[in-house]
């Protein structure tokens, strides 16, 4: 077992203490072979359950704590669960399970058995859409730990954090690196961005990841200097040029990388020059990762592709030559592909579309401006005009006392006016103090 340790809110774990101790007290035996719903909120039980599960479980379904009670049903009935993990205080679930529900919390009792793996575990993970029942992705562990494969050993320490739950892909990956080489430290998710990075500091990270939705909070929050890491991941959205360049002045001696990562298709590579996009290089190159651009929009083939969907009359996740449709639509210019935004989340101003990513890279490459969402407002003529809502950052780099609203809104339409189409000029810009986060750390759009 690794000499590393797992932080939580209120506990630390040495790994190598789980040679000798358990966290499923006493009754590990009894999920052999069980396809086990882990259901506990805490992510330090989970991720000791995990640990111990695999090998031995022939199926754990990773449910993130925000999994709706109405699609648990559904969730149980396709992953063919009949065992179950809950944190101590948990209500039970009518679930009629033909196996056990048991209670586990994030610390070790004496192991009663001997430790034998007896199986290869499938790790079921959920779908992270905002609306309508998830779709079941199977992984293997070799698929999930492929982008490790041929990884360099770091010199020095490594203490990864991230702002991800660690049941979703993007966590996942994290938790899989810091068992691997490393420690972690596990956010909570009724923790505050302040509380966190206060509490990660203390243990020394210098390694952490989130979306760029996550790293906006944290630099609004003006936590983000308690923090001093080595590297900075930024990964589940499009990372645009203002938010690189805000944790490169942020963080002027880290390394930060954007990666592209999806839970069907896995890992597919990882930027690190400090530029939004990734080099139109990697395209059509042979490797133990491939891509293609397919009718504008990103396919993927590697060993970190997940097998399959779970249940019955449900798309296959490849096609008919192993790639996976990614569903992000891509562009490429002078040598670079830019991502510009979901092939569903596309606005028809008059028969002409617009991608709201594209919008919102302009709009949060303005100094006063922190975040934005770009969206659709109904119109009788066009069908739809672009609407921004745009929170406004409390100070600037150089710039002074913040202007009054309407001159930003001034400034902020002819920017976009001098770098898109017309059609892609916000009509209408609205100053709010937040904007909402799904429990995946995206932002929430319309109709997502």
């Amino acid at each position: 077992m690794p000499a590393g340790r797992l932080h939580g809110p209120r506990a630390l774990i040495p790994l190598t203490d789980l040679g000798h101790g358990s966290s499923l007290g006493g009754r590990l035996e009894e999920l052999r072979d069980r396809n086990v719903l882990l259901l506990m909120k805490d992510q330090l039980a989970a991720a000791l359950a995990m640990i111990e599960l695999d090998g031995v479980a022939r199926r754990m379904i990773l449910c993130p704590p925000d999994l709706s009670p109405q699609h648990l049903p559904q969730v149980t009935a396709v992953a063919e669960a009949d065992a179950c993990l809950l944190d101590p205080a948990q209500s039970s679930p009518a679930l009629n399970l033909a196996g056990p529900s048991i209670r586990v919390a994030g610390a070790l009792t004496p192991l009663t058995a001997t430790r034998r793996p007896s199986r290869s575990t499938e790790w079921i993970l959920l779908t992270s859409g905002t609306t309508g029942a998830p779709k079941l992705v199977l992984h293997t562990l070799g698929s999930l730990t492929s982008a490790l494969a041929g990884a360099a050993t770091a010199e020095e320490p490594v203490v990864w954090s991230t702002f991800y739950d660690i049941r979703r892909y993007g966590g996942l990956q994290i938790f899989l690196r810091a068992v691997h080489a490393g420690s972690l430290v596990l956010s909570e998710g009724a923790e505050g961005v302040t509380d966190f990075l206060t509490r990660a500091a203390a243990v020394g990270i210098t390694h952490i990841s989130g979306t760029p939705s996550h790293w906006r909070r944290a630099l609004m929050s003006g936590a983000a200097a308690t923090i001093a890491p080595r590297y900075v991941r930024l990964s589940g959205e499009i990372s645009d040029q203002a938010v690189l360049d805000a944790l490169r002045a942020a963080y002027p001696r880290a390394i930060v990388a954007h990666a592209f990562a999806s839970t069907e298709a896995g890992v597919a590579f990882e930027v690190r020059d400090g530029r939004a996009g990734f080099p139109a290089e990697l395209l059509d190159a042979s490797g133990p990762v491939e891509l293609r651009i397919v009718e504008e929009t990103l396919r993927i083939r590697s060993a970190g592709t997940a097998q399959r969907y779970l249940g019955e009359g449900v798309d296959p996740l490849c096609g008919a030559e192993g790639f996976v449709d990614t569903g992000d639509r891509v562009e490429a210019r002078d040598g670079r592909c830019y991502f510009v935004g979901r092939r569903g989340g596309v606005i028809n101003v008059g028969g002409l579309k617009v991608h709201p990513e594209e919008v919102e890279a302009v709009l949060n490459a303005h100094p006063w401006v922190r975040i934005s969402l770009v969206h659709a407002r109904s119109n009788p003529i066009t069908g739809a005009i672009v609407a921004a809502d745009v929170v406004l950052a409390d100070a600037a780099r150089g710039a002074g006392e913040r202007p009054p609203a309407s001159a930003l809104t001034h400034e902020l339409t002819e920017s976009c006016r001098r770098r898109l189409a017309p059609h892609k000029v916000p009509a209408l810009i609205r100053f709010v103090p937040v904007l909402e986060m799904s429990a995946s750390g995206k932002l929430v759009r319309p109709g997502a």
